[in-house]
């Protein structure tokens, strides 16, 4: 079933009502005030009797002793271990502007980015964007490989394009998941970047949900880590844009069917990318629609609405008509132009 039409207006798109999993890992399989109990001691037993756990894909080597060197060619990224992640690039005919490393969303992967990548290289501005690992063509498709190996990759292919273009202003910009990947990877040490633009940022991690989400996803986790959701029964309106939903829907890059330990290893990751906010001083531009039926508003609004009276270097704009894929929505070429407005204000005078 690769998408899901609601016949009055909008098409539900599967693959991006994961977060939603949370909620049915308890909500609808069990009722919570009678039988929670019973299902933790349930649980407890089997995972003492199994040995399940959370079955990520873990890099066999470190940054700290890598078994390759990093390095970009024109259609691939090659990591720290010597994993090859696609790479898709957007370039203006002359040297641009400004470049922006493109962070694609839970489940998605670079493509992601395509028609705003369009507009940003009709303004001079030069897009680069890879599948992450575990997602779009990428190795071990759909699984998890740990919130550091995500960070790692980021910092690294950031790096490799200020060495490479060091006199070319540098924006990292991230969607959804790719936002927490973007703070984490800034938490862990300075960046050679100009700034960072999340839009619809994941920030929805272990401390914004009530005890019974976090026992439930744990309890799941750790006892049936293999199980799969596809959250269609859900009905999360991830867009206004049904063309674009039915295309992803049709995408066999785009994943329908997530696993539990990885909907568990993206919420470590959301909790990361939480906590390193606080840590965000490089200028940085939030977007978050209020139609946005994925990530609560509540963390979003009480984390960078706060903050964004707090710093001059932060900039946290809300879309009234906005939903979760503010980039692909029938009206991204108002976010679009926005990026490209703050992002002329972050370049040095010519």
């Amino acid at each position: 079933m690769p998408y899901h039409v609601n016949p009055g207006k909008f098409v539900y798109h599967p693959a991006l009502m994961n977060l939603k999993m949370i909620n049915i890992l308890i909500s609808q399989r069990y009722t919570y005030k009678q039988s929670l109990l019973k299902y933790a001691l349930y649980a407890c037993i089997c995972c003492w009797a199994s040995g399940c756990s959370p079955q990520f894909v873990i890099p066999d080597s470190s940054p700290e002793a890598p078994s390759s060197s990093p390095s970009i060619e024109p259609t691939r990224f090659i990591s720290f271990d010597g994993t090859s992640l696609p790479l898709r690039r957007w370039l203006p005919p002359g040297k641009p502007t400004a470049i922006i490393v493109a962070l694609h969303g839970f489940n998605d992967y670079s493509r992601f980015i395509n028609d705003a990548a369009t507009f940003f290289v009709q303004q001079n501005i030069a897009v680069y964007a890879y599948d992450q690992r575990g997602f779009g063509q990428s190795p071990h498709h759909g699984r998890w490989p740990g919130k550091e190996a995500l960070a790692v990759d980021a910092r690294l292919f950031v790096q490799y394009m200020h060495a490479r273009f060091p006199d070319t202003p540098l924006f990292l910009l991230g969607h959804s998941m790719g936002t927490a990947v973007a703070l984490y990877a800034l938490a862990s040490g300075p960046l050679p970047i100009d700034g960072v633009i999340l839009a619809a940022p994941a920030i929805w991690g272990w401390s914004s949900m009530p005890w019974w989400q976090r026992w439930g996803l744990k309890l799941a986790a750790h006892t049936m880590p293999w199980k799969t959701f596809t959250g269609e029964s859900q009905h999360i309106i991830a867009s206004d844009n049904r063309d674009m939903l039915i295309a992803l829907g049709r995408d066999p890059l785009v994943i329908k069917q997530t696993r539990v330990d990885t909907i568990y290893g993206l919420v470590n990751l959301m909790e990361a990318g939480y906590r390193s906010v606080a840590k965000l001083h490089t200028p940085t531009l939030a977007l978050y629609g209020n139609k946005d039926e994925v990530i609560p508003a509540t963390p979003v609004m009480d984390t960078f609405g706060s903050l964004a009276r707090q710093r001059s270097t932060l900039q946290f704009r809300c879309y009234k008509n906005g939903y979760h894929m503010l980039l692909r929505d029938l009206q991204a070429n108002i976010i679009w132009r926005d990026i490209v407005t703050w992002i002329r204000q972050q370049l040095p005078p010519s």
